[in-house]
């Protein structure tokens, strides 16, 4: 068995993890562990204490540590079981994911964004350490992120550029950045369900998408199936994406600051475009279990082998469309 980063980190705290067979844990078991690994991950590229800058290494630990569901590293892990991914490969791509992801919520919540002072029920990383050092935090998460997926050794020059390249069009103009600009333009205008969908598809969705995609991307698989795993799962991506927003739409509206861990309401406040205000909050649910229903489809369409092994995929599109926070 190959050692992953993970390992290396257990071992250094004098732990030991315990083999477990990923068929014979439930699902609730399996996230657990696997948020567990995210932490650990994070703990160890991202330091709370550093010799050198120590504000700012304090600002990114408590920007990327705080907590939250690990949603994108989970589909980096789930769509590499698919593909029989290399375990190192995939504990990177992982936690590269989500040190952009959490790159991407300090950014939001600063004043000239959504301007919040709520995230995963804490102080947001701007009000904690004020706008100039968590705008800094932001850019140094997003730079690690990429020293993470290009170790000297472990792992081949051209799955390196692979994984970068994937993460950089699902952060930029293409993706997250690109997004946002629409969604500032939108703001305070009346926006179509077509229009959201090309919003959110990159807000929301790309970086989503990317993380499958990057799991698949670890992995080896025969090429005749190739193209078409690779269809596949970005179809599912791409749904699910969708749906994360969807939810996170009808959330905002629905859940209190406790459940939410951040300020509910906010969209209502600032006149935002959602797609609970476009279609109204029941035609938002039934447009959430539609996509859920897409992206099972979309796995459904799997070479048999890849299909076998899709079912965290599948749970995790369960869990994205009925959380509750």
């Amino acid at each position: 068995m190959r050692t992953t980063i993970v390992s290396e980190v257990l071992h250094r705290n004098g732990l030991q993890a315990v083999p477990i067979a990923t068929d014979a844990l439930t699902f609730g078991a399996w996230m657990e562990r696997h948020q567990a690994k995210a932490q650990a991950l994070i703990t160890r590229f991202v330091p709370q204490h550093h010799p050198l800058v120590p504000q700012l290494h304090e600002a990114m630990h408590y920007a990327a540590a705080m907590g939250g569901k690990r949603v994108r590293p989970l589909l980096v892990w789930a769509a590499g079981d698919c593909v029989q991914a290399d375990p190192q490969a995939l504990d990177r791509a992982a936690c590269a994911v989500e040190l952009v992801h959490a790159y991407s919520l300090v950014h939001d919540d600063l004043p000239c964004m959504d301007d919040d002072v709520l995230r995963r029920g804490q102080p947001t990383t701007h009000v904690r350490f004020g706008e100039a050092l968590a705008l800094l935090a932001g850019d140094a998460l997003q730079a690690l992120a990429y020293e993470v997926l290009t170790p000297d050794d472990g792992l081949a020059p051209a799955l390196q550029a692979r994984l970068c390249a994937l993460l950089a069009r699902a952060s930029g103009a293409d993706g997250m950045a690109g997004g946002q600009t629409l969604d500032i333009f939108a703001t305070g205008g009346a926006v179509s369900g077509d229009d959201l969908m090309h919003m959110h598809s990159r807000k929301t969705g790309a970086l989503l998408k990317a993380s499958v995609l990057m799991g698949a991307a670890c992995g080896g698989v025969n090429a005749t199936h190739q193209a078409q795993t690779f269809t596949a799962l970005q179809t599912y991506g791409e749904v699910i994406g969708l749906a994360f927003q969807v939810v996170d739409d009808i959330l905002d509206v629905t859940a209190d600051s406790a459940t939410l861990g951040k300020t509910p309401g906010k969209d209502a406040q600032q006149n935002k475009s959602t797609y609970v205000s476009a279609l109204g909050l029941d035609a938002a649910r039934a447009l959430a279990h539609t996509l859920r229903d897409k992206a099972q489809a979309a796995l459904d369409a799997l070479p048999p082998a890849q299909r076998a092994a899709s079912q965290r995929l599948r749970e995790l599109a369960d869990l994205i469309v009925l959380r509750e926070h």
